[in-house]
């Protein structure tokens, strides 16, 4: 185990759509004093219409976001883990959920063949943090931060998507996990509860484990 005041040096927070992963790698970074590596699906050019026209885009966005991801990867690898810590608010690996969600058989041929040229290029964390949330949550948080083109997401492919994340962490061992329910907790607007999962953090260790928030008095 590691000692407490000696946190994983490289961290990735994952979890589906609005679950709150850039909100956390934000307030984790400035805690740690560590560099932030976020993921800028916004400049994605073929989000928005993916959204309106799945089929017709899905290959397009995916193939962005994949080379894109793998362009930032690159980077970190120059990077020197042991002067300061880093925070992703992506896995590289977890690109394989959404490709086996929305791609067509021809089209998911011929990204595996891709995807694992890149893969073996990439970094793995010290730690992965899988935040998990109800479909509800996820489309009340979705409509609360208000982005114009996630207004076209609709609920049958949010709860598919959140049952392909479970699934997916389900089986992941490649890194030590750590599984947070943010049902119960708010990282963001309660002090507390952030202050106790960092605790969890900086003592992360290998295997999967699931953390259990401090009782409130």
């Amino acid at each position: 185990m590691r000692e407490t005041g000696n946190p994983p040096r490289y961290i990735v927070v994952e979890g589906p759509i609005g679950v709150g992963k850039t909100s956390l790698a934000d307030r984790l970074s400035d805690s740690l004093g560590a560099r932030r590596l976020l993921e800028t699906a916004d400049d994605n050019p073929f989000l928005a219409p993916f959204y309106k026209d799945a089929r017709r885009y899905a290959f397009q966005t995916q193939l962005w976001f994949l080379l894109n991801r793998f362009r930032q990867q690159q980077e970190l690898a120059q990077w020197d883990l042991f002067r300061q810590t880093l925070i992703a608010d992506y896995l590289f690996a977890k690109d394989k959920i959404f490709a086996y969600l929305t791609l067509e058989d021809h089209e998911l041929a011929l990204y595996e063949r891709i995807h694992a040229l890149l893969q073996v290029q990439v970094p793995l964390p010290d730690l992965v943090i899988f935040l998990q949330a109800s479909t509800d949550t996820l489309l009340h948080r979705i409509g609360v931060r208000g982005k114009p083109y996630e207004r076209e997401i609709n609920r049958e492919y949010l709860e598919e998507l959140n049952a392909a994340y479970t699934h997916f962490f389900f089986h992941y061992t490649a890194s030590p996990l750590l599984v947070v329910n943010t049902s119960d907790i708010d990282f963001v607007n309660r002090p507390t509860d952030f202050d106790d999962l960092v605790k969890t953090v900086r003592v992360a260790r290998a295997g999967t484990h699931y953390y259990v928030p401090r009782a409130r008095g």
